[in-house]
């Protein structure tokens, strides 16, 4: 724990030097540093440093099973935390980094165990976000950094999200403003035969099939018994405070159950908060629910960027169950639906016109 965690507001294109300066000496004495990259806000120490990262752990009440990723600066530091360099992953490197694109290789010497939870394989990336970039060239060494918030909890994509997780137990936070991605980096495998994406993420699986061909994406619920070889894939995770329900089906069908759904709750007593994207709000009128609107169905990437600040909003507004529905599978929708699923702790409602007419 520390006294009081320090802000220091930064401009997200042109970081103040000696705010990164300060925040880089901070890292190399082995203290804790929450910065924004474009995906969520970081929380990072240096990653070679083993009693440094066990601070990320005893911050974010980490279980030791679940890995952290190390964000480098530039790709030609990959020989620095990885054992065998791949050319698709050179490859990789040079079409999508900067950018939300983990990939998980062999790990090099130099990378403590903690870091990978005793695993064999690194997951690493360069992030795009210039505050981000900055840091780690600054400090001159790897960050490991994963998500700046308690553990399983909703992710942060703002300042305020981090301090209100883990305001006096971090030294400082870089507020670079809102995380532009707004979901976790895409975690792909490449020490298999072919190619996996173990987390999806902000970059679809349509962009890695265009670079690579046959992408495969991992599907099984890991329980975290053994060491995960990617951060974010146990079967509860980026979770609000309130029960969420995820309804799966043909948009007007799932908007119907919702709808039923949410009059049931509240004739029981409930606070009920809806997830929605605008072109739904109107299923919805005349009940007394609280509404966080994602944004429209025409950009899932803004409903990807609102996704998590909506979740910790409704949270806010005392909700006791909160209901939304899933996007699809196409490009980001792979990603929105993978958070919420886990979110929801596997409560998904599978919705048909013939469950709706029975």
């Amino acid at each position: 724990m520390v006294n009081q965690t320090l802000v220091l507001k930064v401009d997200p294109e042109n970081p103040d030097p000696e705010a990164i300066e300060r925040a880089a000496a901070i890292i190399l004495e082995g203290r804790l540093v929450a910065f924004p990259t474009e995906t969520v806000y970081g929380l990072g120490a240096n990653a070679l440093d083993a009693d440094a990262v066990a601070g990320i752990f005893r911050a974010k009440e980490r279980p030791a099973y679940d890995p952290v990723i190390v964000h480098l600066s530039d790709p030609r530091q990959l020989p620095l935390v990885v054992a065998h360099i791949p050319e698709i992953a050179w490859e990789l490197a040079a079409q999508l980094w900067p950018g939300p694109l983990t990939l998980v290789l062999e790990r090099g010497s130099r990378i403590p165990a903690i870091v990978t939870s005793g695993g064999t394989t690194v997951a690493v990336r360069v992030p795009a976000h210039p505050v981000a970039r900055a840091l780690v060239e600054c400090a001159g060494v790897p960050i490991a950094a994963p998500s700046a918030n308690r553990f399983g909890q909703v992710s942060p994509t703002r300042a305020e999200h981090v301090l209100a997780d883990l305001g006096g137990r971090i030294d400082l936070v870089l507020d670079g403003g809102p995380s532009a991605v707004g979901l976790e980096s895409t975690v792909l495998s490449l020490v298999d035969s072919v190619p996996t994406i173990l987390r999806p993420g902000g970059v679809s699986r349509e962009v890695l099939e265009q670079l690579l061909g046959r992408v495969e994406v991992q599907r099984r619920v890991l329980s975290g018994d053994e060491p995960l070889t990617s951060p974010g894939t146990t079967e509860k995770h980026y979770a609000p405070k309130a029960e969420l329900i995820l309804y799966s089906g043909r948009r007007e069908t799932v908007l119907t159950a919702m709808r039923e759904a949410v009059q049931r709750y509240l004739a029981a007593g409930e606070r009920v908060g809806v997830l929605l994207a605008e072109e739904d709000l109107a299923a919805f009128a005349g009940l007394q629910v609280c509404s966080q609107l994602l944004g429209s169905l025409d950009s899932l990437a803004q409903i990807a960027q609102q996704l998590y600040a909506s979740l910790r909003a409704l949270d806010e507004q005392g909700v006791t169950v909160i209901l939304t529905r899933d996007f699809g599978e196409c490009g980001l929708g792979l990603a929105i639906r993978d958070r919420l699923t886990r979110a929801a702790a596997g409560r998904v409602v599978k919705v048909s016109e013939q469950s709706l007419n029975s």
